[in-house]
């Protein structure tokens, strides 16, 4: 595929999506811009994110981290100019790579995991930004911690040095009704508000994807994880 084509149908995909958001948030009365996009690039490749740069997107984020590697080191030249971001599963022997790397991790649900970045993160880098990753669905095949383990994990990770908690993340079930994927939502929001109402300061909630951005952002998304509907379908 010609790198001028891929770069116009991405390009196209990407202003979609950003009116998709505006409408959305113009539903729930809220200002556009005070939801972020971040274009989910795993199993894309490095042409592709620079084909969302091109076009004005600077988040990307990414399951694998080597593959995330391997974009970095071929995205090199922007790399001032790109913002990565970890949001799949964290295995303890991976946390120094994402430490010395990553922008942003979304995904982090066990104190040990956050000791290590918090540990491996580079003096010459700012804080590194963290999510907690809440299985507000109580699915057994998803990682996350439990709603009720939150705020004593919260209390813990918001004291290490080199870390910055800045809020919850979630993938909930799908389902297809717009009330039955706002529910998800709505519990993760008000997490959120519970946190700060005992002290936190967190500004994040990192939810929806390319299926339910709209009810994601109805609940007060600040941040939209989108891939299929920018990048096109996985193969």
């Amino acid at each position: 595929m010609r790198t001028d084509f891929i770069m116009s149908v991405i390009a196209a995909n990407l202003q979609a999506v950003h009116q998709r958001v505006a409408h959305a948030a113009q539903v729930a009365g809220r200002p556009a811009d005070s939801i972020r996009l971040l274009a989910v690039s795993k199993t894309f490749s490095a042409t592709e994110v620079e084909a969302a740069f091109e076009a004005g997107q600077h988040a990307f984020g990414e399951n694998y981290v080597q593959e995330a590697l391997d974009k970095m080191a071929a995205l090199s030249p922007l790399r001032a100019q790109l913002e990565w971001h970890m949001i799949g599963p964290l295995q303890s022997n991976k946390t120094r790579p994402i430490a010395e790397h990553f922008d942003w991790v979304h995904s982090v649900d066990r104190l040990k995991i956050a000791e290590r970045l918090s540990a491996q993160r580079p003096q010459n880098l700012p804080p590194l930004q963290l999510c907690l990753q809440v299985n507000v669905s109580g699915e057994a095949s998803k990682s996350g911690v439990a709603p009720d383990e939150v705020l004593p994990l919260a209390r813990a990770i918001a004291t290490l040095p080199r870390l910055q908690l800045r809020g919850l993340m979630a993938i909930p079930a799908p389902v297809s009704a717009l009330e039955q994927q706002r529910q998800p939502f709505r519990a993760l929001r008000l997490l959120l508000e519970q946190l700060n109402r005992d002290g936190l300061q967190l500004d994040t909630l990192s939810m929806g994807m390319s299926d339910d951005l709209e009810a994601a952002i109805l609940e007060g998304a600040t941040l939209v994880r989108i891939g299929t509907a920018i990048f096109g379908k996985r193969t």
